[in-house]
Order: structure tokens, then C-alpha cells, then sequence
């Protein structure tokens, strides 16, 4: 794939200057720093020890001081309440962080999962029914509720109270619950507008613990939270950035029985855990229990405090995401056969593929994958009762959100983000629909938008590479939207030694620039084997991860694209390639013996 190199601009040198020597580092880093708006020592001392002291008044969003008296009211009384969440990782760390503190103030409390395929996303009258028949009488929903304006009414009517927490999109109308708590709903002035749904219901703990005086008591809570951003990918920037720093400092020390059968089972070691660990292995396992089954299961792990129940709990996640990936490969196949025929029928600047026999509880996950390989906004179908459910998935510049609102006369329901959402569609309405939807692609996106770009922070000589410069790195983290790994770029590298494939198809070799030279790993580039060759500089871009090998570890460069700097012809490389035998282009052995630091 090709990629577009942007690059971050610094307006004032004299400002990097300063910071680097403020805070005693190179200006390299500064340079990173000042691009992120980190322009002061005050503002590093922040960003690099973020402080729950730092945290917004609860209080400053709309609706908490109703949310927080209902709640109380609730706990004193004796009244049961329910908490109604999502069915993802977000949803379910939140219904399970939300079911402990109430059950830790002496409420009586349970929690409502809906099932995703007979009631589908958000606040069901199903779900409000059985919540009746229960004794309830007041419903926390979190995650979901933001567009529940028919279940609201609903609820009251049947003398149920509801406090909504959301983070998602408002449509035209608010739900007339008891509080409605959304940072982004219209006319909230909350300061931080990028809460996870876990965020604003900790938010909601906060306010309750404030008015208690006892905040302390709401910080062990904090690796729901940390799990849920980083799950969902909101900006870990801000606020977000000390909820998930010591969300994930609990999660290291201390995880709860459920999250350590979890690691154990995908084999993550604490310690040195971080976000890229929670996005890759933490999260798939919570959210198979909801993609192949009932996602309650995920919170009975959450919440389950006996050891050997919560390693079997966790256990069953574990097998549950051996066979959704095995029903990913599946989709994922067909769903490219079906991909190809549209792109080969004409102009697509959006796929909407359809086929009522995928397993709903994998959609979302293979409309990632489409958008990855195609770089097409793409909404992925199955049919679950005679109507079309599905997810929807963009790429940078293109809000699926509002693309799906210009659509909404072919849509019985829809909701989400910028870059994801769920919709429900009548079968025979699919047709119009990606009709309507490409003709507003077209109209909303430019060739450059259809080129996936790498942003890349500063340029960097390797010979800067220190121990130091790395430990600095380090403290980038928690990476994520809005703060990701810095990227760099290597002008006129050269390749050292020998260049080969590992694992799947993954590229390993060394890279030298200027006076220093690392080891470097390209993944799933050895198609691009061909393009090294010897006496060649190439402009490298990269991020610098630690590469662990037998309990030693090491930094090394993850590469993310190369470009040769003086382009030579096809035949050439061929040529190169054919006088090394194999195929494979022979690479000037620039140092036998590595370079002594």
C-alpha cells in the first residue's frame, strides 16, 4: 500500500529551545513535545506525570448534580437499581466498575447486558420489562441511552427512573430521563469532550464521591476505565490521559482476579503492560463473550472475586476468541470476494457489503479489516430476522457518523462515531442505501483522502538513539488517538548486512544512519524484499518499540514505510536480485563488526 508522509511543523525554534532546556532533553524530543501543544515546564511536568489532582470538577457537566442526588437517593432508600450497559469492552467494564462501587455503598444492584442479536444495540423495552419484573427502580445505562428516546418514556411510564451516561453522538431529540450525562451532548459545557462511556460513568462516581467525601475511594476503579479507552480508542489526551496513566499503574500492580486469568490466558506478562496489550489482547478476549454469546459473561469475570472461578471465567473468553477468529477468517475471505466485483463494476469511494449468513457477532471486526485493505469507508451486513444489522467503519477526513445521517431515509436505526457505527437496515432497502452512500462519498472525498498517510513527528539521525532518548520515549505513553507513538524518519539510511523474512512475512535487517545503526523489523513487508538492494540510501520512517527475546530486551526500529532517495529502474533491481541467487537482492555488507557505542 502506498502511503502519504505528512509531516508535524513547528512555527517557533525558539520555543523547542527553550522546553529542551527547561526540562534537560534533546531537542528532538522538544520538538515532539511542542508539536503536541506541550510548549512549557509546566505543561511537560503534566503531560509526563499526569495527576489525578488534575482532574475536572464532576460537577461541570450537565445533568450530574440530578444524576448524582437520584443515585444517593437511590442507595439510602434501599431502592434496587440496575445498571444497563453495552455489550463491548466499554459497556462491560463499565456495567461491571459501576455494579461494584453501588454494591460497595450497600445497594442493591444488578446488571443488565442486552443480547446482541435478539434485542441489538442500546436501551431495549425488552430489557426495561424484565428490569420491572425485577423490583427495579431506577436504570443507570452506560455506554448507550444518548439516543433512547422512545425507552425512556417508556421507563417512566412503568415508574422507573433513568440516569443515562453516553459518550455517543445525540441525535435530534435528548431522551427525557431523570439526567442525561454525555460531554458531547448539545449545550453540555464540560470541558473534556472525549470520555469513554467507562469515563462518564466514573464521572458520575466522582460526583457521588465528592459528595460523600470520600474521593479516594473511586481510584482502584480506574483500570475499568484505563481498559475501556484504550478499548475504544478515544484521544488519551487530557483527562483521559491521567485516567488511563493510572488506570493502567492498577492494572500492572494489582489486577483483579478476572484480568489476571485473562493475561494469563493470552500470555501477556504485567509489569511493562500498556495500551497496545489492552487494543490487541485484553480487548478481543472481553468482547468475544458478547460476539459468540452473552456478553454478561464478561462482566461475571470482571466482578468475580474467587481465583479459580475467574481463571474458568476467563478460560471460556479464551476459547470463545480461538473460534471467532476462526469465523473471522471466514467472513473475511468472502467479504473480499464480494469487495472486488464492486470495485470492479465501477467507481466505489464506499463499500456496503451485505450477506445474511455472516455471524453478527464478527461484522464490526471484518469491516476493519475490509477498510484496512481497500481504504473505503465500508458498512458490513449480515441479516438477523428479515432486517440488516451491521457496522460501519471509515478512514481518516470521512465521518461515517454524518455520512450515515445524509442516508437515514433508507435506515430504520443508526448510531456511533466519526469512524464507527451500527445501523439497521430493511433488506430491501440496501440497494438505495449504498447507492445514497457512495454518491456522498464521492462528494466528500478527494483522491488524496483515498491514500492512508503516516504522519511523521521530526526527522532523527540514528546516532541520537541513546538509552536516555529512549527512556524519555518510554514516557510518551499511554499512546493512543491524539497521542501516538512519535514516528521519525532516517534521511539517506543505509541497509546493513543481509535483510530477511521472519515469522509471516515479516522483513528483519539493519538499518544505519550517520554514526548509528539499529536493528530494525518491518511487519508483513516481505513483499518489499525485492526493493533493498545494495549501494541504495532510503528515507526510513519508523517508531522505536522494545523487541523481548529469551528474557533480554532490546530496543529496536519498527519500520512503517521506506523510500529509496534516488530511484533506480525495475530491471536494475532485478539485475541486483538475479546476480544473488534466489531472488533476493544482494545487500552491501556495510560493517561485519557492530560500531562500538
Amino acid at each position: 500500500m502506498k502511503y502519504r508522509w505528512t509531516y508535524s511543523t513547528i512555527s517557533d525554534e525558539q520555543t523547542v529551545h527553550k522546553l529542551a532546556q527547561s526540562i534537560n532533553v534533546s531537542p528532538t524530543i522538544a520538538r515532539i513535545l511542542v508539536a503536541r501543544g506541550v510548549e512549557t515546564f509546566e505543561q511537560a511536568k503534566q503531560f509526563f506525570r499526569p495527576s489525578l489532582a488534575d482532574l475536572h470538577d464532576p460537577f461541570l457537566m450537565d445533568g450530574m448534580d440530578l444524576a448524582v442526588e437520584r443515585a444517593m437517593c437511590a442507595v439510602e432508600k434501599g431502592e434496587k437499581l440496575a445498571i444497563y450497559g453495552d455489550y463491548d469492552v466499554d459497556g462491560t467494564n463499565s456495567a461491571a466498575m459501576l455494579f461494584l462501587y453501588f454494591r460497595s455503598l450497600g445497594a442493591e444492584v444488578e446488571v443488565y447486558i442486552p443480547d446482541r442479536f435478539t434485542e441489538g444495540y442500546g436501551i431495549s423495552t425488552t430489557g426495561i420489562d424484565r428490569l420491572k419484573a425485577s423490583g427495579v427502580h431506577l436504570i443507570i445505562t452506560i455506554d448507550c441511552g444518548i439516543t433512547a428516546v422512545d425507552q425512556a418514556l417508556y421507563a417512566r411510564s412503568l415508574g422507573i427512573d433513568m440516569i443515562i451516561c453516553d459518550h455517543h453522538e445525540a441525535g435530534s431529540t435528548i431522551p427525557a430521563a431523570y439526567a442525561v450525562l454525555d460531554p458531547i451532548k448539545p449545550g453540555c459545557t464540560y470541558p473534556f469532550k472525549y470520555l469513554s462511556g467507562c469515563g462518564v460513568g466514573f464521572k458520575l462516581m466522582q460526583g457521588i464521591a465528592t459528595r460523600r467525601n470520600d474521593v479516594e475511594t473511586i481510584y482502584p476503579y480506574l483500570d475499568f476505565v484505563a481498559i475501556a479507552a484504550a478499548a475504544d480508542i478515544v484521544p488519551l489526551v487530557g483527562e483521559n490521559r491521567s485516567l488511563v496513566s493510572h488506570g493502567l499503574r492498577k492494572l500492572n500492580d494489582a489486577p483483579r482476579p478476572g484480568l489476571r486469568g485473562l493475561l494469563e490466558c493470552a500470555g501477556i506478562k504485567r509489569g511493562n503492560l500498556g495500551t497496545p496489550q489492552i487494543v490487541f489482547g485484553i480487548a478481543p478476549r472481553i468482547n468475544a463473550a458478547g460476539r459468540l454469546g452473552d456478553a454478561k459473561r464478561a462482566v461475571d469475570m470482571l466482578i468475580e472475586e474467587d481465583e479459580v472461578r475467574a481463571f474458568q471465567r476467563a478460560q471460556e473468553l479464551e476459547s470463545d476468541n480461538r473460534s471467532r477468529r476462526t469465523i473471522d477468517e471466514e467472513t473475511f475471505t468472502q467479504a473480499q470476494r464480494l469487495a472486488e466485483q464492486m470495485l470492479a463494476g465501477g467507481e466505489c469511494r464506499s463499500l456496503v457489503i451485505h450477506n445474511p449468513n455472516w455471524h453478527p457477532g464478527v461484522i464490526g471486526i471484518v469491516a476493519s479489516r475490509i477498510v484496512e485493505k481497500y481504504y473505503l469507508p465500508t458498512v458490513l451486513l449480515t441479516s438477523v430476522d428479515g432486517m440488516a444489522k451491521g457496522s460501519a467503519r471509515s478512514i481518516a477526513g470521512f465521518d461515517i457518523h454524518n455520512a450515515l445521517k445524509q442516508c437515514e431515509g433508507y435506515i430504520e436505526q443508526f448510531g456511533g462515531h466519526k469512524y464507527a457505527a451500527g445501523l439497521s437496515i430493511r433488506e430491501d432497502n440496501i440497494a438505495g442505501f449504498r447507492g445514497a452512500l457512495n454518491d456522498f462519498a464521492v462528494s466528500a472525498i478527494d483522491d488524496d483522502m483515498l491514500i492512508p498517510q503516516i504522519h511523521i513527528d521530526t526527522n532523527v539521525n540514528l546516532s541520537e538513539l541513546t538509552p536516555q532518548f529512549f527512556s524519555v520515549i518510554k514516557q510518551f505513553a499511554p499512546f493512543g488517538p491524539g497521542n501516538a507513538r512519535p514516528n521519525f524518519v532516517a534521511r539517506d539510511a543505509e541497509i546493513v548486512g543481509y535483510p530477511k523474512i521472519v515469522g509471516k512475512d515479516h522483513l528483519k535487517f539493519r538499518v544505519r544512519s550517520g554514526t548509528g545503526f539499529i536493528e530494525a523489523i518491518a511487519f508483513g513487508m516481505g513483499g518489499r524484499m525485492s526493493e533493498l538492494a545494495g549501494g541504495i540510501r532510503y528515507d526510513v520512517v519508523f517508531n522505536i518499540e522494545e523487541n523481548e527475546y529469551r528474557g533480554t530486551i532490546t530496543p529496536q526500529l519498527r519500520i512503517l514505510d521506506f523510500r529509496i532517495v534516488e530511484p533506480i529502474g525495475r530491471a536494475d533491481l532485478d539485475a541486483r536480485a538475479a546476480a544473488n541467487g534466489n531472488g533476493v537482492p544482494r545487500v552491501a555488507v556495510l560493517s561485519q563488526v557492530a560500531p562500538k557505542e
